[in-house]
């Protein structure tokens, strides 16, 4: 692997957007919210805004993921949209290439296609989803194959009746994501972008980015392997703000780890007087990638995270409780990545 990275100048950032339905607000709420940072996201400069499929979680608005994706899209002008990602296996490829068939169409040149192998759910969720179909995920290149050749039938393995309208023909960037290696590998395999979650699973950041380096072949889509990754900010005037604002992140993750499925929380003072020395250890394990911060911290943890990553794409997501807060977290960021 090559030793030279890009400069915090040269970086594309983007944006990881999970629609946070907030103490006391709605998904009504949340999706203003969501219109605005975007809004804000396309003047500020950043590259994509994505969305993610979750279900049944109360503080998640989501779950409609394609639905939301053209609600953005058709409130911004010209920032890419997509999904971070469609859970696969939740859906028959017909019905997300006519999806995104239908968006690429309504917004040509701006839509992603971003997809993942895990149920973004509980097991129960996930056969209600699911219906009769069993999946555990095994069968992701299977569906994947079927789902890229209704966009384009030439990667059929034999020849099909059935055509996805709209969709086929199209060009729509379809992008791999993981918290492991299975993604990693797949995505080298067929010469697609891949995105990690090192949000919330750090630790596998580098064998996964190796993997999929070591794998990569070149594809119509891609001459070169291009990683994205995910990553936690949250940026303040001072890191004490910063940190008291971060509050909220580490209650969302203790409540999933409780099974309390809680909105997304005020920040405390206080976090040792909410979590045990384990749970608080555990969170260390799933965060630990996390940048907070003032602007002088941030820029600098960014900087070692790409020295250290070699990645070709950052995903912000921050999770703030407080929206004019979150949108303060966004413009630093933006501050950070536009100064000369």
């Amino acid at each position: 692997m090559s030793s030279e990275y890009k400069t915090l100048q040269e970086m594309p950032f983007s944006v990881l957007d999970l629609a946070p339905i907030i103490e006391g607000g709605t998904p009504r709420d949340a999706f203003k919210n969501t219109v605005d940072l975007a809004q804000q996201a396309e003047k500020l400069g950043y590259n994509r805004y994505w969305l993610a499929e979750h279900h049944n979680m109360p503080f998640i608005a989501s779950s409609a993921t394609s639905v939301i994706i053209g609600h953005v899209a058709e409130n911004t002008s010209t920032i890419r949209v997509g999904s971070g990602g469609i859970m696969l296996p939740n859906h028959a490829p017909l019905i997300i290439a006519e999806h995104f068939g239908t968006l690429e169409s309504l917004y040509p040149g701006r839509i992603d296609l971003g997809l993942g192998r895990a149920p973004g759910t509980d097991q129960l969720t996930a056969q209600a989803l699911r219906r009769g179909r069993r999946s555990d995920g095994q069968d992701f290149p299977q569906l994947l194959q079927e789902l890229r050749a209704y966009f384009d039938p030439a990667l059929a393995v034999s020849e099909k009746p059935i055509r996805a309208v709209p969709g086929q023909g199209l060009d729509i960037p379809i992008w791999l994501l993981g918290s492991s290696g299975f993604s990693a590998q797949l995505a080298g395999q067929l010469g697609l972008p891949f995105s990690f979650a090192s949000h919330f699973s750090p630790n596998n950041t580098l064998a996964a980015l190796d993997l999929y380096r070591r794998h990569f072949q070149p594809s119509e889509a891609l001459e070169e392997p291009h990683a994205m990754m995910g990553l936690n900010v949250v940026a303040a005037e001072t890191d004490e703000e910063a940190e008291y604002l971060a509050t909220s992140l580490y209650q969302q993750f203790l409540n999933l780890i409780r099974n309390d499925e809680a909105p997304l929380q005020p920040p405390v003072d206080n976090m040792d007087e909410l979590w045990s020395p384990h749970e608080h250890a555990a969170l260390q394990q799933q965060l630990g990638a996390s940048i907070i911060g003032s602007r002088e911290t941030v820029k600098r943890k960014l900087e070692e995270f790409i020295e250290e990553t070699k990645a070709d794409e950052i995903m912000v997501t921050s999770q703030i409780y407080d929206h004019g807060k979150r949108l303060r977290s966004f413009e630093i960021v933006a501050d950070i990545m536009n100064e000369k």
